[in-house]
């Protein structure tokens, strides 16, 4: 079920106040707004309110037999990917970034953001449609750059059942049909990516791949190898 409301705080706020109170969040509901004027991305970014966006969120109830919680950041990924390349009259230059940036050669398009209620995660997701926010430090684009834009509910339809169909996969087979498929649809081997770990000086290396829990391996200038599990990362071409 979907459920939309006109104006919200925040959609992965309400979720996780329902959560928090003991009321039955089901999985594959999302709650979807029109406004939202306290959304939020990751590292506490403000989230770009524009008209005809999509903005939404669901809940996935976690189990012992679950793979590692983080991992649903790259199934969030694959299913917007999935979602969104279809409505594009040119798909090639459609990539993911890690752990969860769906990018149109060097722009970005989209934000998730993955909170922990619990024993549920509750998953944002925003996707710019219409219009896409003016930011000083990366390239944005919405998809009505490329052509019509996709209408609002349709596409709520679209990603609810592509992130229901990669969270049965996630559940059934693991994380590593999860990873190759994100590794397929990535930017490609080599691409020179710049990782901010926090705590740490910046980083600039070659994108060499998802590790098997879906961290983030980098090679260094010097050949050596790095693995990264937590950081914001930036394509060399990405700053605007």
């Amino acid at each position: 079920m979907i459920r939309f409301v006109e104006e919200t705080g925040s959609t992965n706020s309400d979720l996780a106040a329902q959560v928090r109170a003991g009321e039955a969040v089901h999985e594959g509901d999302w709650l979807v707004a029109n406004r939202q004027f306290s959304g939020r991305g990751r590292q506490g970014r403000k989230w770009f309110d524009g008209s005809g966006n999509f903005m939404g969120s669901t809940v996935v109830h976690l189990n012992e037999r679950d793979p590692n919680p983080a991992s649903l950041a790259l199934v969030a990924a694959v299913a917007l990917y999935e979602a969104v390349a279809p409505l594009l009259p040119d798909p090639r230059p459609l990539l993911l970034k890690w752990p969860n940036d769906l990018m149109y050669a060097d722009a970005k398009l989209s934000g998730i953001l993955l909170e922990r209620e619990n024993a549920a995660i509750v998953v944002g997701i925003g996707v710019n449609l219409a219009a896409a926010p003016e930011l000083d430090d990366r390239k944005t684009m919405a998809l009505s750059a490329l052509g019509p834009a996709p209408d609002r509910d349709l596409f709520a339809q679209s990603l609810a059942a592509s992130f229901g169909r990669e969270l049965e996969r996630w559940r059934t087979y693991g994380l590593d049909p999860v990873v190759r498929r994100w590794e397929s649809v990535a930017h490609p081997i080599g691409t020179m990516l710049t990782v901010h770990p926090p705590g740490e000086e910046p980083i600039t290396a070659a994108f060499a791949g998802l590790t098997t829990d879906g961290a983030l391996s980098l090679r260094l200038a010097d050949g050596a190898a790095r693995v990264i599990h937590a950081g914001d990362v930036m394509l060399a071409n990405e700053e605007g």
